[in-house]
């Protein structure tokens, strides 16, 4: 059982893991947190929704390009409306104090549930799930080949981002941009498309998870962003807001724990555990687990 909790708890660690490096990358370029992408991890659902609906009669019998197609088509919308919300939502604020973006990003995030809700529908929305059923046993372990899709593409679109951010030019611009936005535009950096990219990233991951949270359960709802929402921000608090490593880390951990607790304590206090996990590392590491402190020159 423990064997099988721990691969439970990692499968939805990596979802966190995902949605939380969206609040990670946009904190650690502006200092602000973005409310707003936990609407985007629900765009993200109901594009993944919309695309299977219109590709599966096109595609049925190639399973596989449909869920690529899906994800790829997804991440790309849900990235495109991350950089519209930063466009019209956050530019035009940068040079305000921390409160009025904030206060903006908590409107957005209002507005595009409801929006949502109203447009598309108040009720759940079932997404077919075209992954086939196939269950794997191995010694005590049993997982399903879904799982294994889950942990594959969380696994591959991190390690993409860790090399992206630590090897190309864009991601050294990032993390330029992120030092000292002034002094990157004095070097020549575009640290508009540079945040318009943080944005954009950030979104598709988002969106990512989305789906894979709307393959996994077979329904997509349009408040379904604030529960994961909340878990992944607490995610990335934890593994230390700001740090893609840490971001990682966090979802990962606060999946686990929160699986082992369900399977061991009650499923009623998974999102009491959650919250008290948060709560101790605060208490012991405010900057979280792999957080250091950063000097406000604001």
């Amino acid at each position: 059982m423990f064997v099988s909790q721990l691969l439970n708890g990692i499968t939805l660690g990596s979802i966190y893991a995902l949605i939380a490096l969206g609040y990670t990358m946009v904190y650690g370029i502006l200092r602000m947190i973005n409310f707003a992408h936990s609407e985007l991890f629900m765009l993200g659902a109901f594009f993944g929704l919309f695309f299977m609906n219109v590709l599966s009669p096109l595609l049925h019998a190639h399973g596989f390009v449909l869920l690529l197609l899906t994800f790829s088509l997804s991440m790309i919308c849900s990235g495109v409306c991350g950089v519209f919300i930063e466009k019209l939502a956050y530019r035009p604020l940068r040079s305000s104090g921390r409160l009025t973006p904030l206060i903006s990003a908590i409107g957005v995030s209002i507005f595009l549930q409801n929006f949502v809700m109203i447009a598309v529908s108040p009720q759940s929305l079932p997404m077919t799930n075209i992954f086939p059923v196939v269950q794997f046993e191995l010694g005590p372990m049993s997982f399903s080949a879904f799982q294994l899709f889950v942990l594959g593409v969380a696994i591959t679109l991190m390690v993409v981002l860790h090399f992206f951010i630590s090897k190309t030019r864009m991601g050294r611009a990032i993390r330029a941009t992120s030092l000292d936005k002034d002094t990157a535009s004095l070097m020549g950096v575009p640290v508009n498309k540079t945040i318009s990219l943080v944005f954009f990233i950030g979104g598709a991951l988002g969106g990512a998870s989305g789906v894979l949270v709307g393959l996994f359960y077979g329904s997509v709802k349009y408040n379904m962003g604030f529960t994961y929402g909340l878990k992944a921000f607490t995610a990335a608090v934890i593994g230390g807001i700001g740090n893609i490593p840490g971001a990682m880390f966090g979802g990962v951990l606060l999946g686990v724990l929160e699986s082992l607790g369900s399977g061991y304590i009650s499923s009623t206090y998974k999102d009491v555990i959650a919250f008290i996990i948060l709560i101790l590392v605060l208490l012991i590491k405010p900057n979280g687990i792999f957080g250091k402190t950063v000097d406000d020159k604001c």
